[in-house]
């Protein structure tokens, strides 16, 4: 790397990978008629498909890439319990009671998480260590305070208001004018969590082709045949699990999708002490700004791993670690000097209501849109769609169940307006006045 931010050995490619690197499987013998067809072996793909197969069902997933290469193994491993939009926004468009089961639904998912977790002995690091949601501007400090107690009423949510002078036991930073202390969200090593839920589906039965992109599915009769990169196959159920890389396999579903560039950069370990003064709790971090940055400290506690938009066009790896770098060092000073070691990006797939979607279009069934919460949702809906794809309805219920999953005229999947959108945020979140967001 030209640039003096980089180590010499810096890697384009995600931190979470040393760990736990893209599986090497072996090409299964497909078969011409399988019960279920999943599209996709991320987190949905590989959740649905466990689900599937422990209920006996034929299950062939099918990926383009390695099995997990895209955002499952590429996010923050940050478990929370947020929507996207905030309470009052949801009570005001689908009402009190159905707003409030939305955002429960979102613990519900970290709950499904963890339960999983310790049922299935998943080595992944998991911690419950909270979140601490730091107040970019004084009034967000307010705006937090003033949401939080409905969130605790309403929600059930468990969490603390943070003052900027007690905040140096939570994070040790000057930048923040205090935040808000979920106690309950947690943090895993995404590749890590992956790895092992690839290693129990395929115990469990699962065929996964990998390198192995799925170019149509077309109904026939009571059937889907899927043509892929090696033949055809025939199947009673399809689930399109493809999130950020939806693509021309499924355009009626590409068009109702927002896929979004998330860059995340790692720096090289860090001493011990300094990583312990600046992380003393080993919290997530996030912060109140429209254009959110996402933190952690690895899982061994030596070095950052920083995440957020840096630019309001997608762009290389190579450009976005030095500014996230940036970011970073603004608000932790002390590792301005420390190197990049990896630099990497994923695509996250918003929604045009901000909010995820499950459900059946045109027969096929899906799961997507997690706007940057993938991490929990995308397991936890990838288990609810396969129990719709066996008929158990009151198991599968969510609280997204049956919303208009929008899109816009002439929209095709390709994002025009981000860039505009994008700065348009960026100025606000350099206005010196705001009101927080939920947590």
């Amino acid at each position: 790397m030209t640039d003096s931010r980089f180590a010499p050995n810096a890697k384009m490619e995600p931190y979470w990978w040393e760990a736990a690197p893209r599986p090497v499987l072996p090409e299964p013998k497909l078969p011409g008629r399988t019960d279920v067809v999943v599209v996709g072996c991320g987190y949905t793909g590989v959740s649905a498909s466990l689900t599937l197969a422990r209920e006996g069902r034929e299950v062939v997933t099918f990926d383009a890439e390695h099995a997990g290469w895209g955002c499952s193994t590429r996010n923050g491993g940050q478990i929370g319990t947020k929507l996207r939009l905030g309470l009052g926004d949801l009570s005001a468009k689908y009402g009190k009671d159905r707003a409030a089961a939305m955002v429960k639904e979102v613990t519900n998912a970290r709950n499904y998480i963890e339960d999983l977790i310790k049922r299935e002995a998943l080595d992944c690091q998991w911690s419950v260590c909270g979140r601490f949601v730091g107040a970019h501007r004084p009034g967000d400090y307010d705006g937090l305070a003033a949401d939080m107690p409905v969130y605790k009423r309403e929600c059930g949510i468990d969490a603390d208001m943070i003052p900027r002078s007690e905040q140096h036991a939570q994070i040790g930073t000057d930048a923040y004018y205090g935040g808000l202390l979920v106690h309950n969200n947690a943090s895993l090593h995404p590749g890590q969590f992956h790895a092992e839920m690839l290693d129990r589906a395929i115990k469990a039965g699962v065929k996964i082709a990998i390198h192995c992109p799925v170019s149509k599915v077309e109904k026939d009769g009571n059937e889907f045949v899927v043509t892929h990169a090696r033949g055809t196959i025939r199947a009673k159920n399809v689930i399109m699990a493809t999130n950020g890389y939806t693509d021309g396999v499924a355009p009626d579903l590409r068009r109702r999708l927002i896929p979004i560039g998330s860059y995340v950069m790692a720096t090289e370990e860090l001493p011990v002490d300094l990583m312990k003064r600046l992380m003393p709790k080993m919290r997530v971090i996030s912060d109140t700004r429209r254009v959110v940055y996402y933190y952690r400290a690895s899982p061994d506690g030596r070095r950052f791993v920083f995440g957020g938009r840096v630019a309001a066009s997608e762009t290389d790896p190579a450009i976005s670690g030095p500014l996230l770098h940036d970011v970073l060092s603004g608000i932790f000073p002390e590792v301005k000097d420390a190197k990049i070691s990896h630099s990497w990006m994923g695509f996250v797939a918003y929604t045009f209501d901000s909010l995820p979607h499950i459900g059946v279009h045109d027969g096929i069934h899906y799961a997507m849109g997690y706007c940057g919460s993938g991490a929990h949702m995308a397991p936890y809906l990838g288990h609810k769609i396969a129990l719709k794809v066996l008929g158990r309805e009151q198991d599968a219920r969510t609280a997204y169940d049956g919303l208009e999953f929008q899109t816009r005229p002439f929209y095709s999947g390709a994002p025009w307006f981000l860039g505009a959108a994008v700065m348009y945020y960026n100025f606000l979140d350099r206005l010196p006045s705001g009101s927080g967001r939920r947590p």
